[in-house]
């Protein structure tokens, strides 16, 4: 009797470890399935905001340039092939950024040259003047993650002055700020002259340029009263610099 109350008392102890290893398992198989369904939704999230922030805002340009060179046609053929030949650099970016984005990498010159000189390339194809600043430490890395997140939230700003905003001149900010306790940010800020009003939207562009800030822990904010000026400013925080001095230049 004894030994069949000890087999008992065994088969229902192992029992229950049996179970609970079990659960324990299907929780983590549960989880795991959990987490790469959400990998996999920010990938494609990821993929649509480069496209949209990229590649479609060169396509944008490029309609621009195209309608412009059709009015000017008759009157004025020297602008007329000025804007064709410009229209056909935005072709060849929108191709070597697609071709880029298809590989998962970041724009050719960003991966090439960083992020100071894909801004400064971006500035200068804007159709108004704009002023870059910019004030970043010497010796300062930022991860490409970062730099591609920037370069793509500029990209849209100024797509969205020169198509929404009907401003004359822009200006473009990098740079950093340390907040009381010591974390830096990274800091960049898109101001315009034009009318203002702007607006996050779901499904729009200033909401999907928060929605990138916020992937990167960091933040966008927007003040845009009606008749302008508006200023869109993000920040992304970098923890500690790890002894690079922070120089101005």
């Amino acid at each position: 009797g004894s030994v069949l109350a000890h087999w008992w008392i065994d088969f229902g102890l192992l029992g229950g470890f049996r179970a609970e290893v079990l659960e324990r398992r299907v929780a983590g198989l549960q989880a795991s399935r959990a987490g790469a369904v959400t990998a996999e939704g920010q990938a494609l999230r990821q993929i649509e905001r480069d496209l949209h922030d990229g590649p479609q805002q060169r396509l944008v340009r490029l309609r621009m340039d195209l309608s412009a060179a059709e009015r000017a046609i008759d009157k004025d053929p020297v602008k007329a092939r000025q804007l064709i030949g410009e229209a056909s650099t935005h072709a060849q970016d929108a191709l070597d950024e697609l071709r880029a984005l298809s590989r998962g990498f970041a724009p050719p010159i960003l991966l090439d040259r960083g992020l100071v000189a894909a801004l400064e390339a971006l500035v200068a194809r804007t159709p108004i003047p704009v002023a870059l600043e910019v004030r970043l430490p010497d010796g300062l890395e930022l991860a490409t993650e970062i730099q591609r997140n920037v370069y793509f939230t500029v990209s849209e700003l100024l797509t969205n002055t020169t198509k929404h905003a009907g401003a004359s001149t822009g200006a473009v900010y990098l740079g950093l700020v340390v907040d009381a306790s010591g974390v830096w940010y990274l800091t960049v800020s898109v101001t315009d002259d034009g009318r203002g009003g702007a607006r996050p939207e779901e499904g729009h562009g200033i909401e999907g340029l928060m929605g990138r800030m916020r992937a990167l822990d960091g933040e966008l904010t927007v003040s845009s009263p009606e008749g302008g000026p508006t200023e869109a400013t993000a920040r992304i925080p970098l923890g500690a610099l790890n002894g690079v001095p922070v120089q101005h230049r």
